[in-house]
């Protein structure tokens, strides 16, 4: 009996252990809209050896589908029929975690660094300290999903490439990715279309 409470008490943390809450996206920071628009730019050489803070992620995060109006659950994004299709994965070294922009959480999905992947043919783009991964679920949709996925996952994009103008952070939105392995190695299901990716870093 105890050996069966302890195997529950173990599952139970280790399912914890899995949940990373992000703090509060700190949103004061003293950069105009025209400010973050004159310094967004395209950049695909990153410093490996400088990591992104738990405060830089949670405000990408946030402008990449986080909620802007709480009393609503509704986003920064707009979407088709407010469908919400969108979903942003944070891609680094040690795995790959789902983001919740409801619960403000990360929810670790594998532990596997799928950087190569997601840099393709470019291997370079693979010392990003992490990838921010946009996913479209078009089952939300009654028809034209890949048109409306591509159109919500660009806002997305435009917002994380802002974001990273006014944190100072290097970025360039991609395409161009192995979406075979990414969507094998993410167990995505027939219904998820793997849209864009952002390295991100100094």
């Amino acid at each position: 009996m105890f050996t069966f409470i302890l195997c529950i008490l173990t599952t139970l943390n280790a399912n914890a252990q899995d949940v990373t809450k992000l703090p509060e996206p700190d949103k004061k920071l003293g950069v105009s809209l025209t400010e973050a628009l004159a310094k967004r730019r395209s950049d695909r050489e990153f410093d490996a050896n400088k990591n992104i803070t738990d405060n830089q992620l949670s405000l990408l995060l946030w402008a990449a589908c986080g909620v802007n109006r709480a009393d609503k659950g509704l986003l920064t994004i707009p979407t088709a029929i407010n469908a919400k299709d969108i979903s942003v994965y944070v891609c680094r070294k040690d795995g790959v975690a789902l983001y919740d922009p409801y619960a403000n959480t990360l929810t670790k999905v594998s532990a596997e660094d799928i950087r190569p992947q997601l840099a393709g043919r470019q291997q370079n783009m693979s010392s990003a300290p992490l990838f921010l991964l946009i996913v479209s679920d078009k089952s939300k949709f009654r028809g034209n999903a890949e048109h409306y996925s591509a159109m919500d996952a660009g806002y997305s994009s435009q917002n994380i490439c802002l974001m990273c103008a006014a944190l100072g952070l290097k970025t360039v939105p991609r395409a161009m990715m192995d979406v075979q392995a990414v969507t094998k190695a993410l167990n995505f299901g027939e219904n998820i279309i793997v849209e864009l990716n952002h390295p991100i870093g100094y």
